[in-house]
């Protein structure tokens, strides 16, 4: 595929999620697919993993990514993206709050046979976990927490 194609398929991805159309992640996604980033849930590993995180995030974080930059080389492409959504249902150790997250994050995908087969990815996730009430917000540290965050 040349590097156009391969943007075009990550936005594509991007854009079935926010349609919360897991279906199509059977054409989009490698069956065993690798995320080097995982979220720590114990999710299947490959596609199914994939698809069991989105299915939780999208009901609890309903919302939309929107694509700032792409860069593609040969078979990656780099994307920095922005998700926004609102924290409508429970994540594991995170009840409800209604608030409005907005995480931001660059992404690597490696395209394989057509198909996303691997992932890296660098998260804004302190700033996530703040805006969903897991850990205070900046510049008033919890010594609960924050001893936990290096050990």
């Amino acid at each position: 595929m040349s590097e156009d194609s391969n943007k075009a398929l990550v936005r594509r991805f991007y854009e079935e999620i926010d349609k919360g159309n897991l279906a199509a992640m059977d054409d989009l996604v490698a069956e065993d697919y690798i995320d080097h980033n995982p979220p720590p849930f114990g999710f299947a590993t490959g596609r199914e993993g994939l698809k069991q995180a989105f299915a939780l995030f999208l009901k609890a974080t309903p919302g939309h990514h929107r694509i700032e930059d792409q860069i593609a080389e040969g078979d990656k492409v780099v994307t920095r993206l922005t998700s926004f959504g609102r924290h409508e249902g429970e994540l594991p150790g995170a009840p409800r709050t209604g608030n409005e997250p907005k995480m931001t994050s660059i992404t690597i995908h490696r395209i394989a046979n057509g198909k996303l087969a691997e992932k890296w990815a660098e998260k804004d996730m302190i700033t996530f976990l703040q805006q969903i009430g897991v850990m205070p917000p900046h510049g008033k540290p919890d010594i609960r927490v924050v001893p936990h965050l290096f050990f």
